[in-house]
């Protein structure tokens, strides 16, 4: 797929931002530069925002009171959806009400549990009817061995996302995904999945809100592209996490984004077309070459939207003509 355009802002050509949130919006405690005005502007145009995470650790107005101190634009806690909602929407529609839950996991997952009629346990001892897994940093072993006990047994496993790491402002760390992997390893069973690249987190927004022509906004491949592209919504790829240019540009066509930019600036961006020449682009004022297996930047802002697209368009079109992915550099 290449590269979309838009000749208005991309804030004004959708009427639903969906943002994920560690490293997008913030990393840790955080915010990433930039994202507070971009997104004030965002709201300005008349955009209407939802804050998706994956991350289960925190119920929904512990992160938009977070995000207000990180000067956010949040009216409603409403606006925060997360994948432990989700799953509690998940559990909840194939469960009585009043079933016991084994939950692997902190308030973030047990606050929505318990606000959709379910009860929260801790122990495979407790006669629980399901299992379900969400990060939380003080899983232990006994944890997931009491989770291990339950699943082994053959009740329902549920989890709310399967992210391997998450980006902390002293690298990557273990996620949720990686705990889930120590459960699935000791009984051989899968659970159930909410959080992106799963559909149920983005049909909750959707149900939420009403979107018809809803952006994704995400910083990793794995989960917010790959989940927007099998929901059928377009989505904006940003550098400021864990999936970087590199990355990018190696993409299959049936995974690309459709849009990309440095950061939360390219909402508030025309996103103009790419013209290829041969080993040349141009995307606006900026233009980039393809050298000896290398796409470089030639003329433009390293941080400018038209260069991150100038470059990747420019990568896209060497992989689709048979050439190894290139590697993609901004700047030198």
């Amino acid at each position: 797929m290449p590269l979309l355009t838009s000749d208005v802002p991309l804030c004004e050509a959708h009427d639903l931002v969906m943002l994920d949130l560690d490293g997008v919006v913030y990393v840790g405690a955080d915010a990433v530069p930039g994202a507070s005005e971009a997104l004030e502007t965002c709201v300005s145009h008349g955009a209407r925002i939802a804050y998706l995470t994956n991350n289960a650790a925190r119920p929904a107005g512990e992160v938009a009171r977070h995000l207000r101190d990180l000067g956010m634009p949040v009216h409603d806690d409403g606006e925060v959806v997360t994948s432990a909602q989700a799953v509690a929407r998940m559990i909840a529609a194939d469960l009585p009400s009043g079933s016991r839950v084994l939950v692997v996991g902190g308030p973030g997952l047990r606050e929505p549990l318990e606000a959709a009629g379910l009860v929260c346990v801790d122990s495979a001892d407790d006669d629980p009817a399901a299992v379900v897994q969400g990060f939380h940093r003080e899983i232990g072993w006994r944890h997931l061995a009491e989770a291990a006990y339950a699943v082994a047994a053959g009740l329902p496993y549920y989890a709310s996302n399967l992210d391997l790491s998450i980006p902390t402002p002293r690298g990557t760390a273990p996620g949720n995904g990686t705990l889930v992997r120590a459960v699935v390893a000791a009984t051989g069973r899968e659970p159930r999945v909410a959080g992106k690249p799963e559909r149920p987190l983005f049909d909750e927004t959707l149900r939420r809100t009403g979107a018809r022509h809803p952006l994704m906004v995400g910083d990793r491949v794995d989960t917010d592209i790959d989940g927007a592209t099998r929901a059928g919504i377009p989505a904006l790829a940003v550098l400021t996490g864990v999936s970087d240019l590199a990355e990018l540009a190696a993409l299959a066509p049936d995974r690309r984004p459709g849009f990309v930019s440095t950061d939360l600036r390219g909402l508030v961006e025309q996103h103009l077309a790419v013209v290829v020449d041969g080993d040349t682009s141009r995307c606006g004022d900026a233009t980039a070459e393809r050298r000896t297996g290398t796409v470089v930047l030639t003329s433009g802002d390293p941080a400018a939207t038209t260069s991150v697209r100038a470059v990747l368009g420019l990568a896209w079109s060497a992989v689709d003509a048979g050439h190894d992915a290139p590697d993609v550099r901004l700047g030198g």
